[in-house]
C-alpha cells in the first residue's frame, strides 16, 4: 500500500521548506522526514498539529545546520537526540534516528542511527511509524502502518509486551489512540497485553496519567476507549473511585467538555472527588470545580423552580451550577425540557450585588462587629429566600433591627 500527501499546506508552508532545506544543506537530499503524527492525520484526512521530523543527522549536526540557516535552534533533548527548530514562529522537532539501547519502563537509553527501519521498529503503533518526504511521499516500514490508519487499526509495533515494558505510558497511550483513530473491535492482542501489564502504571507519575486521561475524553466520542480500559482493568487501576455507568454514556452526547466527562466517571460526592484529586494530581482549577459541583449538587435537581434556581446560582456560581445540573440531567437523560429550560435561565440571569452592606447599617446606629455580620447573613438570607426583590431594603433592615435574637 502507497500513499503520497497532497494538499497540505503546513508541508508546502514557507517556514517548514526552511527547516527541511536547512538540514538538507548538511545532510544531503532524504536526510530527513515527517513522522509520527502530522503523516498519520494527513493520511486519514485529520487536521495536522504539531510537525515532527526525522533525520539522520546526529543532534549536533541538526543543531548546526538550523544555525546556519539563519533559524532559531532550541537543544530540547539532546540526549535523546531531539533539537527543536523555529522558523516564522513555528516550531519543529526535529530528533535523530533512533534504536533503544536499554529502559526502566518508562525512560529509555537510546544510541543513534542512520536506519529507518530500526527507528520505526522503536515507536509505539504502525499508525504512527510513518514517514513523509519533503515531496509528501509516505514511507511505511512496518509494511501496516497505511493499512493501520486507514481501517482505525491501533496495533502496536512487533509483540505488544515488549513495546509496553518499554514504556507503560503506553498502555493508556493504547486507549487514547483507540479514542481519536479506532474502529470496529480493539486489537486482541493488545488489549491482552493492556491486561496483564496494567500493574506497571505504577511507575508513571500521577501527572501523566492525568494528562493522558483528559487528552482521551477530549475525543469527540471516547466511550469504547473507556469500555475497553474498563474491560481491561485499567480504568479501575487509575481511577478506583469511578465506574463506567449509562451516566458517562449521556454525558458524552451532552457535551465535549473533558472536565464533565471525568465528573461522569466519579462519584457524585466532595470526598471521592478529592480523594482521585489528591492520588492524580488534578490541576487546582479541575479539583475545585469538580468538588464544587459535587458540593452543590444535592441541593440541584431538573425540578427546580425558577427562584431556586436563581438562589442556587447566587450561591454556588453559575458554572458550578450549570455543571451539576448536567451532572442530573446525564442521570435522568429524559429530563431533556426541564434541562434545556433551566441552563436557558442560568445564562440569561445577571446575578445581583447584595444590595445593602455595613455602610447601611452604620447609618442606622450599628456600630462595626460581629451584630454587623450577623444582620446582613440574615438580611441576605431572607433576600435570597424572596427571590432577590429590588426594593424594601431598608425596611427590612430596620425589621430586623427591631427583631429578638434567634
Amino acid at each position: 500500500m502507497t500513499a503520497r500527501l497532497t494538499d497540505q499546506d503546513w508541508l508546502t508552508a514557507r517556514s517548514t521548506r526552511a527547516v527541511i532545506a536547512a538540514l538538507e544543506a548538511v545532510g544531503g537530499a532524504g536526510c530527513a522526514r515527517f513522522v509520527g503524527g502530522c503523516v498519520r492525520n494527513a493520511v486519514i484526512g485529520q487536521p495536522v498539529g504539531d510537525i515532527d521530523i526525522a533525520t539522520t543527522l546526529k543532534p549536533e549536526d541538526t543543531e548546526r545546520a538550523i544555525r546556519a540557516a539563519g533559524l532559531k535552534a532550541v537543544p530540547t533533548g539532546m540526549a535523546h537526540g531531539t533539537v527543536t527548530a523555529v522558523a516564522d514562529r513555528m516550531p519543529f522537532e526535529i530528533t535523530t534516528l533512533r534504536r533503544d539501547v536499554s529502559t526502566d519502563g518508562r525512560n529509555a537509553t537510546v544510541a543513534f542511527t542512520d536506519d529507518w527501519a530500526e527507528d520505526a521498529a522503536r515507536r509505539d503503533f504502525r499508525l504512527n511509524a510513518l514517514y513523509a518526504d519533503a515531496d509528501g511521499r509516505v514511507f511505511d516500514p512496518t509494511g501496516e502502518g497505511l493499512a493501520d490508519a486507514a481501517a482505525g487499526r491501533i496495533v502496536f509495533v512487533g509483540d505488544p509486551a515488549t513495546r509496553i515494558t518499554e514504556d507503560y505510558l503506553r498502555i493508556l497511550r493504547f486507549f487514547r489512540f483507540r479514542a481519536w483513530h479506532g474502529r470496529g473491535e480493539p486489537d486482541a492482542a493488545a488489549l491482552a497485553a493492556c491486561a496483564v501489564l496494567a500493574p506497571g502504571m505504577t511507575r508513571l507519575s500521577a501527572e501523566r496519567v492525568f494528562k493522558e486521561l483528559m487528552k482521551l475524553l477530549e475525543a469527540p466520542d471516547p466511550r469504547s476507549a473507556i469500555a475497553a480500559m474498563a474491560t481491561a482493568s485499567v480504568l479501575s487501576r487509575i481511577l478506583p473511585e469511578g465506574s463506567l455507568s449509562p451516566v458517562f454514556d449521556a454525558m458524552v452526547r451532552q457535551t465535549p467538555d473533558p472536565v464533565l466527562r471525568l465528573m461522569a466517571l466519579l462519584p457524585s460526592d466532595e470526598r471521592g472527588v478529592r480523594d482521585a484529586a489528591a492520588r492524580l494530581r488534578f490541576p487546582n482549577s479541575t479539583r475545585d470545580r469538580l468538588a464544587f459541583a459535587a458540593l452543590a449538587a444535592p441541593g440541584i435537581s431538573l425540578s427546580m423552580n425558577d427562584a431556586e434556581v436563581r438562589a442556587a446560582v447566587y450561591r454556588h456560581g453559575a458554572r458550578t451550577v450549570v455543571d451539576a445540573l448536567l451532572r442530573r440531567w446525564a442521570e435522568a437523560p429524559g429530563g431533556t425540557a426541564d434541562a434545556e429550560r433551566l441552563l436557558g435561565l442560568i445564562s440569561s440571569w445577571p446575578v445581583p450585588l447584595m444590595p445593602v452592606g455595613g455602610k447601611e447599617l452604620a447609618r442606622l446606629g450599628v456600630e462595626p462587629g460581629p451584630e454587623t455580620g450577623r444582620i446582613l447573613t440574615a438580611f441576605e438570607d431572607a433576600w435570597v429566600a424572596d427571590d432577590f426583590p429590588a426594593t424594601g431594603h431598608a425596611e427590612r433592615l430596620k425589621a430586623l433591627l427591631t427583631a429578638p435574637r434567634g
